[in-house]
């Protein structure tokens, strides 16, 4: 077998050699058949015609497109810029106008009036004892309801007394009318028109007379809350009557507020004329949300006797910076918005993202690269003011006093044309920004190049076909002959040359299909061939041996450490065998065999050879293994399921008899005239050994096996071999 293997490869070699040998003739003879000393005529037309094309294409598109793309660029870029500049404008003028307003209310006669009553009547309660259930009632009212209902709102721990007035009056006022604020969606209303508490005080009264005015800047001048404070600090009036009232802003829990600050250099100026206007800061009685004031002495020339305190409306710069959310109508599309930011580079007016898709604006900013937290918040309370940053390059050059464009990323992460400009507001530290998308601004540049690169293509493509339809009519055939001797050179036997014409061409296309077809035929001989010798050699030994055989090696021996291996024999098969045919026989054995080699390959271990009743294998030889004594015995104990799942079908009762071992081997052919490979040295002869210690059937280990798999298997002493002079227990699988 082995030697009648050899002589065909031998044979195989041979004819693959010569048909090497003729296909490099060929191709050799075939490039210098084809070889030219340069361009073909039709070559060179087609060069001319599509340079020609091309030149004049080019060079009229590309006029075009250069000076049509960059006026449409500048176009949208000198639109944003038009944008912010409105916008900054129209804030300007909202700010200006709270300024004029205040100025204007706390110089009003009504309001001298109000603040000197006020300050009297605020001045009286001081010397009321506070009771006892007015005390527990306020108490009560911070620890059951504003606490919890702020610290739900902003997410933030708060004491329940951290916010009661400290004088009497304060705590005596905010008994009479903060307390009566228990659902703050639909009690503010109702306190605002809340001015005589029916208690009978002089405050009552005072309050009474003159809180319409204080209610008339809420509901008609549109500020969202009026506070009148002494010249002590003291909050001696509040429109809404809220946590604020009759707390003390230089020594109360407001001190470190923006509001304190700017009521004390208000203060400060002893002059009707000055007004102080705050950044948005979170305002606590207002439950954490952000607020802006307007604060201005109240007075005449001779002296002040307080100061007004206006709350700007969120809403009113909203409604300025976002154009009443008509965004696609003043011109910014669909992505388009402005905004303002602060010295702390948080927004200072509200997002479109967020206005237009509030249900998906927390997952759009994360991918953006805004913090998690930070875009679940601003979805959850509805507003981006002293939430939402903006860390870009605009807004950088904007604080540093600097107008420009720029395309880059914009807050949410998206490629935007941006345009800033610092926002020339006293007292405030803002600037704004007027952004869209890229993509947005510039369709208009896209749409133009696609326009202008489609009609160049078109132009290029027309004259292109023109020039190549005649060319190809004429050199067709020859196109098809070179392309099937390239593909023969590169291995491909199958091809064949249409026969269309009754002409040159056609003789020379029958001629070379005859030729290709007796290629083709003498190929698959070959490859038949090489392919059996393949497979019978591989039945003779692994890969790696087959391989160096096959180069020429004739003394091939390999040195295996660390190897499990297995020999199982048949019990019973014989006396099986002798009532089948001798083709029966062979049919059982192999079912048998391929039962084996499937659970081999299953366990991971490596099949040396198969005897009639017999069959060696190893685990850690071809492929190392670190768990190969594992595998080996898993291996032997599947050779007990094969053997069973043969018996129950064919009603056979066949044992086996394994020995499993590990150690060193040593593999390699065996013999010349006919080679066989092997496996020998220690660990197979202990192998063959230990399965016949007791003559019965079963699965026996070494000791050195039992060893390293005791805690996985069960094992039970089975007797003792002699080995090199030493006696070895043996071990059998219970």
């Amino acid at each position: 077998m082995c030697r009648s293997t050899m002589m065909v490869r031998g044979g195989g070699a041979t004819v693959s050699e010569a048909m090497n040998a003729e296909a490099t003739k060929g191709q050799v003879s075939a490039r210098s058949r084809f070889r030219r000393g340069g361009l073909s005529i039709q070559s060179k037309l087609l060069i001319m015609l599509l340079g020609v094309s091309l030149v004049s294409s080019v060079i009229v598109g590309a006029l075009g497109f250069v000076n049509g793309r960059q006026s449409l660029h500048d176009s949208a870029v000198d639109q944003l810029i038009t944008i912010r500049a409105m916008r900054a404008a129209e804030v300007t003028t909202q700010i200006e106008a709270i300024r004029r307003d205040a100025s204007l209310q706390s110089r009003n006669l009504s309001a001298q009036t109000m603040s000197t009553a006020l300050n009297q009547a605020f001045d009286e309660l001081q010397a009321r004892e506070v009771t006892a259930d007015q005390r527990a009632l306020l108490e009560a009212y911070y620890a059951d309801i504003f606490v919890p209902e702020l610290e739900a709102r902003s997410g933030t721990e708060f004491g329940d007394s951290a916010f009661i007035p400290s004088s009497p009056a304060g705590q005596y006022l905010q008994s009479q009318y903060t307390t009566r604020n228990l659902d703050f969606d639909a009690d503010y209303d109702t306190l605002l028109t809340l001015d005589d508490s029916g208690d009978g005080t002089s405050y009552s009264a005072a309050a009474d007379r003159y809180g319409d005015y204080f209610e008339r800047l809420v509901t008609e001048a549109g500020y969202e809350d009026a506070l009148l404070l002494n010249l002590d600090g003291d909050v001696v009036y509040s429109a809404y009557k809220g946590v604020e009232l009759g707390t003390n802003v230089d020594t109360g829990p407001y001190g470190d507020s923006a509001f304190a600050q700017a009521y004390r250099d208000a203060i400060a100026t002893n002059s009707v004329g000055t007004i102080v206007l705050t950044d948005f800061e979170r305002w606590v009685p207002s439950l954490n949300m952000p607020t802006m004031w307007a604060i201005s002495p109240i007075g005449n020339d001779a002296g002040i006797t307080g100061a007004l305190a206006v709350q700007v409306s969120l809403d009113s710069i909203n409604d300025v910076m976002t154009g009443g959310q008509r965004w696609s109508d003043q011109g910014l599309g669909n992505t388009g918005e402005v905004y303002l930011v602060g010295r702390d580079d948080l927004m200072r007016s509200t997002s479109r993202a967020l206005a237009e898709s509030p249900d998906t604006f927390a997952q759009l900013a994360i991918e953006g690269g805004i913090a998690p937290t930070t875009a679940e918040r601003v979805a959850e309370v509805g507003g981006t003011v002293l939430l939402l940053p903006v860390n870009t390059f605009a807004v950088d050059e904007a604080q540093a006093g600097r107008s420009g464009t720029i395309v880059g990323p914009g807050y949410l992460g998206r490629a935007s044309v941006t345009a800033y400009a610092p926002l020339e507001l006293e007292g405030l530290d803002w600037v704004v920004i007027a952004r869209i998308d890229s993509a947005e601004a510039f369709a208009p540049v896209t749409d133009f190049t696609r326009t202008v690169l489609l009609s160049l293509m078109g132009i290029l493509l027309a004259v292109s076909l023109l020039s190549l339809l005649l060319a190809q009519v004429f050199t067709r055939p020859i196109h098809r002959l070179v392309g099937a001797v390239h593909r023969v050179a590169e291995g491909d036997l199958d091809v064949t040359v249409p026969q269309g014409s009754r002409d040159e061409f056609g003789d020379l296309g029958s001629a070379f299909n005859d030729m290709a077809s007796s290629l083709r035929i003498k190929q698959q001989l070959i490859d038949e061939q090489q392919a059996e010798n393949e497979k019978l050699l591989l039945t003779l030994m692994p890969e790696s041996v087959a391989a160096r055989y096959k180069q020429g090696d004739e003394a091939i021996t390999e040195a295996h450490e660390n190897v499990s291996v297995v020999f199982a024999e048949l019990v019973g098969f014989d006396e099986y065998a002798r009532g089948l045919t001798g083709e029966e026989e062979i049919g059982q054995l192999n079912t048998l065999m391929r039962g084996f080699d499937e659970a081999a390959a299953k366990a991971g271990v490596e099949k040396v050879r198969t005897l009639r009743g017999g069959y060696l294998a190893s685990s850690g030889m071809v492929v190392p293994r670190v768990d190969n004594v594992r595998r080996s015995v898993d291996f032997a104990q599947q050779l007990l399921g094969v053997l069973e799942r043969f018996n129950a079908q064919n009603g056979t009762s066949i044992a086996l008899r394994a020995g499993v071992d590990t150690g060193t081997v040593t593999s390699g052919l065996v013999g010349r005239a006919s080679l066989a490979y092997d496996l020998w040295g220690d660990a197979v002869n202990l192998a063959y050994r230990v399965r016949s210690v007791t003559g019965e059937p079963g699965i026996y280990v070494s000791q050195t096996v039992h060893d390293r798999t005791q805690e996985m298997v069960n094992y039970v002493e089975a007797g003792t071999v002699e080995i090199r002079g030493k006696t070895e227990t043996v071990w059998r699988v219970s």
